[in-house]
């Protein structure tokens, strides 16, 4: 009766170890997640601020997304190791597994190694206006799948990173300066002298246009019913909408001054009448 007495003995005490191991696994698997996760994004988003500061918003981004995506997966490795799993065979399946996925989804492998493309050219960066197809709008992130923007009506739009690869891009914000055209039609009666004078002069007078690079008038030739012209004024580009709605009206507010005519479209009809009597 001892013997079976010790025994029992043991097996409660092996019992309480084991329970004591679940909760000490439990407690730390709890502390990983609920301090650990939190932790990684603190870290993240802190050197993140810290790159965009000195590399740029472009690569700060990138670099924030790396660091959190790699804190995370170090984390959820932990987590698996401390219920028993073996990193070896974890390793073999998922690189089995990425080669599956990888058959089974080339279009987001392209997105990715076009994405890849995009961070070294850099052909825009964040906050730029670009124009993709018939699409323009801010670039709000640069990721590996996609371009992320916002349109000017404050829609959101998602453009895959193969397409901005494939497609022609337009970088509006580019440079510092930009320049306003605009076509402008004067009656075939008007001075031509005194139209591109009044064009410059109106240019130079407007706030918001810059004296380097002047402003340029073309006279383009002979229209259906007006002599055309371009006007082009340089800008700051954060002054461009200004720029462009302010001397649209000066422009017409000039032309009223001077007598210049801004003709409507014209079609004169000729009417030829038989002299061929009528068989009535």
């Amino acid at each position: 009766m001892r013997i079976l007495a010790d025994i029992s003995e043991i097996g409660q005490a092996v019992e309480e170890n084991v329970g004591v191991d679940e909760v000490k696994i439990a407690i730390r698997v709890a502390a990983l997640i609920l301090i650990g996760v939190p932790l990684c994004f603190a870290i993240a988003r802190g050197i993140g601020k810290l790159s965009k500061k000195q590399f740029g918003v472009h690569n700060g981004q990138l670099i924030q997304k790396v660091l959190l995506f790699a804190g995370v997966i170090g984390i959820a490795i932990t987590i698996m190791l401390e219920f028993g799993f073996k990193l070896g065979a974890f390793l073999g399946a998922a690189g089995i597994a990425s080669v599956a996925i990888g058959f089974a989804s080339q279009t987001s492998l392209s997105n990715i190694i076009s994405g890849i493309f995009l961070y070294g050219e850099k052909p825009f960066e964040v906050g730029d206006i670009i124009k993709v197809g018939g699409t323009t709008g801010v670039v709000l992130s640069i990721d590996l799948l996609s371009v992320k923007l916002r349109q000017f009506d404050n829609q959101f739009v998602r453009i895959p990173n193969e397409t901005m690869i494939k497609t022609e891009v337009s970088n509006i914000t580019k440079f510092p300066i930009r320049r306003v055209d605009i076509n402008v039609g004067v009656a075939y009666n008007s001075d031509v002298n005194k139209v591109i004078r009044t064009l410059k002069t109106t240019a130079d007078e407007n706030p918001f246009s810059l004296d380097d690079p002047s402003p340029i008038i073309i006279f383009q030739g002979f229209g259906d019913s007006s002599l055309n012209f371009m006007i082009g004024a340089w800008c700051e580009r954060t002054q461009f909408l200004d720029l462009k709605n302010s001397l649209m009206r000066d422009i017409k507010d000039k032309f009223d001054q001077e007598g210049i005519e801004i003709p409507f479209p014209q079609r004169v009809v000729h009417m030829e009448h038989s002299n061929k009597p009528s068989n009535d």
